[in-house]
């Protein structure tokens, strides 16, 4: 059956020239009449150019890693999409101990999620997720050094610039030494050495144009961007955080955190850059990170809201998540605002951390103005107590010549839809 964007080129050709034909008859009979033709003429085309996939935080269990994710990764290869992306979590927040059990951080994790991405046809993208190393720490997860553990996602992932996937694409990659890499100590016990560290490159940030595209990926993490502790076994926190006192932050953390976050803020600002000079339609950011755009908490809002709270106007944090998930995200979100106001074409920021797939613009400006040109994407993960309810991706339909550049649809794999009752 044809889709989105599956005609032959004698096809397109012959659709494009009849859209752009109906474009301009209809901008001249504006003209005549008097009215206003925004945007240079464009519009939202019915055909799109070209498809990718998007997904992330999965397998959650057992049943999701054995019987989910081949079926996912089975529709992603009947899908006609030119790439996928997976914006991370390769397993739930604790290991064994977890609602239904899932995996620790140990070796055999990368490995299983290293061949799912190589068994995906088209180039496979991945950026890590604070399951795979933030929260590694974790006695529930193997008590694992954390940042040893991103330095060995660096290793398996991100070894040279190609993708990953059964065909490979050229990626850009952050090369500048400015992150920090394990060396030793600072092993979670009861009283840890402190963690030697080296600086090394921020390999997991990759960039790549794409028919008119800027893509990049970034490493931002849930669990504060790692500020916070992850829970039980996790460094103590000794010394206090420069930038709100009286909260309390681990040195190796603000460290590791320190040096990521100035990298993730120039490759940012580098990305968007680029696309400029390049003439690019859209800008697509991947992360990890849910950094929470309000006061709302949003998806799972109340008495204890599921993501980071702020002032939606400074981008502080601020409401019922200020003093616990909500540091870590302020440079990231200022940055990605003011880059997407001075680009003034389509911007998108995909990611997962609160597993609720949702398409919105909950981007404000400094006086409050919704941001019209920046779109969340937030794919499907989790629910894993409901076996493979949430086990989905999510289709990014693209069209540099459109007016919105992206559409988005949700991607129900046949194989993991579960039985419900009336």
């Amino acid at each position: 059956m044809t889709t989105f964007g599956e005609v032959t080129n004698e096809v397109w050709f012959t659709v494009r020239k009849l859209v752009w034909t109906a474009v301009a008859v209809a901008a001249l009979a504006a003209a005549v009449a008097g009215l206003a033709v925004g945007d240079s003429g464009k519009s939202n085309l019915t055909e799109f150019q070209y498809a990718i996939g998007l997904w992330g935080d999965l397998p959650y269990s057992q049943l999701q890693q054995d019987t989910g994710i081949p079926n996912l990764i089975a529709d992603m290869n009947s899908a006609q999409i030119q790439f996928t992306v997976n914006d991370g979590d390769w397993k739930a927040g604790n290991g064994t101990t977890a609602n239904p059990p899932s995996s620790n951080c140990d070796d055999a994790l990368y490995a299983r999620a290293l061949g799912w991405l190589n068994s995906l046809e088209k180039p496979a993208i991945f950026t890590p997720g604070d399951n795979d190393w933030t929260d590694c720490d974790r006695t529930s997860n193997g008590a694992f050094n954390s940042l040893e553990r991103l330095d060995h996602e660096r290793a398996v992932f991100f070894a040279t610039n190609q993708s990953l996937g059964k065909k490979t694409l050229t990626q850009e990659v952050q090369t500048d030494l400015t992150c920090l890499g394990y060396v030793s100590g600072g092993l979670p016990t009861n009283n840890p050495s402190p963690t030697v560290t080296t600086p090394v490159a921020c390999v997991e940030n990759r960039r790549w144009e794409f028919k008119g595209v800027m893509y990049a990926t970034v490493n931002v993490q849930g669990t504060c961007n790692n500020l916070c502790s992850s829970g039980s076994g996790d460094a103590p926190a000794t010394d206090a955080d420069p930038i709100t006192p009286g909260i309390q932050f681990a040195q190796s953390r603000l460290d590791e955190y320190n040096a990521r976050n100035a990298a993730d803020v120039a490759w940012l600002q580098e990305t968007f850059a680029k696309a400029k000079a390049n003439g690019d339609a859209a800008v697509m950011i991947i992360g990890q990170a849910d950094p929470g755009f309000d006061l709302s908490g949003s998806p799972f809002a109340g008495a204890n809201p599921d993501a980071p709270t702020r002032d939606p106007k400074t981008l502080d944090p601020a409401g019922l998540n200020a003093t616990t998930t909500s540091f870590g995200f302020k440079d990231f979100l200022t940055t990605l605002r003011n880059e997407s106001i001075a680009f003034q074409r389509p911007v998108v920021y995909v990611h997962g951390d609160t597993h609720y797939f949702r398409v919105d613009k909950p981007l404000l400006d400094k006086d409050g103005k919704r941001l019209e040109n920046f779109t969340r994407v937030e794919t499907f993960g989790d629910n894993a107590v409901n076996g493979l309810n949430d086990v989905h991706w999510v289709k990014a339909l693209v069209d540099p010549a459109s007016r919105d550049v992206f559409a988005f649809q949700a991607q129900t794999v046949p194989g993991n839809v579960v039985a419900h009752t009336p």
